[in-house]
C-alpha cells in the first residue's frame, strides 16, 4: 500500500472518529439539558440539578463531569444556545423586512423560544443574577444579540458592530424580564417603545442610547428585577 494512500485512509478514519465523538457529545449534552429543564423548576440551576439530570439521562457522575466541566454554568449556556437556535429556525426570510422589523422579529422569536421553557427559564435567570455568574450572563445575552444581527444581515466591523449588539442585548434582557414578570403584552409594548427610540438605523451614530460600556448595568438591572420578582 502506498504511503500516501495509507495517510489518506488514516486521516479519513480520524476525521470520522472525531465527527462521531462530537456527535455523541452533542446528543449527550442535549439529553442532559432535556433532563435539566424538567428538574430545574424545583431544583434551580445548581449542582444537585446536574447530578439529577445525569441520573435521569443515564449518565454516570464521571460522564456528566466530562460533558459539563463547569457544572450548572455549562447547562445554563446550553439552554441559551438552544433557545438561540430555536429562535433562528423559527424566523422567516427577512430579506423583505425593514431593519427595525427584522430586529423586532428576532427578539420576539427569542422570547417565544424561552417561553416554551418558562419555569426553567425563571430559575435560569435567577442563577445568572448571582455576581459570580454575571460574566456568563453578559456573554450569553451578547451571543443572542449577535445571532439576531447576523440573521438580520449585519456585516458591520467598525464600532457600530459593538453598539448594535449592545443595544439589542439590552432590549433582549429587559424584554425577557417583562415577559416573565408582567406578561407578553407588557413585553411587546416595551419592545416597540425601545425600537422606536433606538432602532432608526440612520440615527444610530448620533443617538445610540446604549453603548457596550453601559450594557453591564442594563443586564444587571434586568436580572435583579427577575431575581426579586419586580418589573
Amino acid at each position: 500500500m502506498r504511503d500516501g494512500h495509507f495517510g489518506t485512509m488514516y486521516h479519513d478514519a480520524m476525521t470520522k472518529r472525531d465527527a462521531d465523538s462530537t456527535d455523541w457529545a452533542d446528543k449527550a449534552e442535549q439529553s442532559l439539558l432535556d433532563a435539566a429543564i424538567a428538574r430545574a423548576p424545583r431544583l434551580g440551576w445548581s449542582g444537585p440539578l446536574v447530578a439529577a439530570a445525569a441520573r435521569d439521562a443515564g449518565f454516570s457522575a464521571a460522564e456528566a463531569e466530562l460533558l459539563l466541566p463547569h457544572g450548572a454554568r455549562d447547562l445554563a449556556a446550553l439552554l441559551s444556545h438552544r433557545h438561540d437556535s430555536q429562535a433562528l429556525a423559527a424566523l422567516p426570510d427577512g430579506a423583505t423586512l425593514k431593519i427595525r422589523e427584522r430586529i423586532r422579529a428576532g427578539v420576539v422569536a427569542r422570547l417565544d423560544a424561552a417561553a416554551a421553557d418558562r419555569e426553567a427559564v425563571r430559575r435560569w435567570t435567577g442563577f445568572l443574577a448571582f455576581p459570580t455568574n454575571f460574566p456568563l450572563a453578559l456573554k450569553l445575552v451578547w451571543e443572542s444579540a449577535d445571532s439576531i444581527w447576523r440573521w438580520a444581515g449585519d456585516t458591520a466591523t467598525d464600532e457600530n458592530h459593538y453598539s448594535k449588539r449592545a443595544i439589542v442585548s439590552g432590549i433582549l434582557i429587559s424584554t425577557l424580564a417583562l415577559d416573565l414578570t408582567n406578561g407578553r403584552e407588557a413585553a411587546l409594548a416595551s419592545l416597540d417603545a425601545r425600537i422606536d427610540n433606538v432602532m432608526a438605523f440612520e440615527k444610530w451614530k448620533a443617538t445610540t442610547k446604549l453603548k457596550p460600556s453601559q450594557l453591564a448595568a442594563e443586564v444587571a438591572g434586568a436580572l435583579g428585577r427577575l431575581r426579586y420578582g419586580a418589573a
